[in-house]
């Protein structure tokens, strides 16, 4: 289906480098490809993990990663020209239940923090809030391929909340619980996260 390319093992692969199996080697090709095609910027490496895993339907995205046509043309166009990657996307489930409230609230947290007026940072918001509606890390939902990526991708995004994030709390547990202090709502009780009896939920390691 791609081209052999020959490139260097990108850092968030390092973990994975004892795994040859067919379908994980398909997904390095595909990120390859894209990243032959990228355009040097900020997004191109996080945005190539995320639809190589959509186009092989790991992760738990919807289809395009929440994006509607125009905007994942438009994305595609900015950080991979001349590729289409519309072939490759793979739609999980439908969500049945309604969350659209929950979607506007995280979308609303994620783009008035955004680090600039780049349209990848909306694109970006829109992303994050498709992986939060998943049932897994949010690393793993967005088909990021470790934790790692996801931080580097706050961070490049969304900095001040990056920032925020500084008793490196668990990325989904630390966006919710932003909402929660946004409105005023205390739901936690421990004086410290480090004497709480959740601890472990929130911080144990991904």
């Amino acid at each position: 289906m791609l081209e052999t390319i020959t490139q260097s093992t990108p850092a968030h692969d390092v973990a994975h480098s004892g795994n040859h199996d067919e379908r994980h080697d398909e997904r390095k090709l595909i990120y390859a490809r894209l990243m032959v095609a990228s355009t040097n910027q900020p997004n191109d490496d996080a945005l190539a993990c995320m639809l190589a895993s959509l186009s092989l339907g790991s992760g738990d995205m919807p289809v395009r990663l929440g994006l509607d046509e125009a905007q994942y043309t438009e994305m595609l166009t900015t950080h991979y020209p001349g590729i289409d990657m519309n072939k490759f996307s793979i739609a999980k489930a439908e969500e049945k239940i309604d969350r659209s409230d929950e979607q506007g609230e995280l979308f609303e947290l994620l783009y008035v923090n955004k680090a600039d007026s780049d349209p990848s940072r909306k694109w970006m918001a829109q992303i994050v809030v498709a992986g939060c509606m998943g049932g897994n890390h949010l690393w793993q939902d967005l088909g990021l391929w470790c934790r790692e990526d996801l931080t580097r991708l706050m961070e490049t995004n969304f900095p001040e909340l990056a920032l925020r994030n500084d008793k490196n709390m668990k990325w989904k547990k630390f966006l919710y619980k932003q909402l929660c202090v946004q409105e005023g709502i205390y739901t936690c009780r421990a004086p410290s996260c480090e004497v709480c009896v959740d601890y472990a939920s929130c911080f144990a390691p991904e």
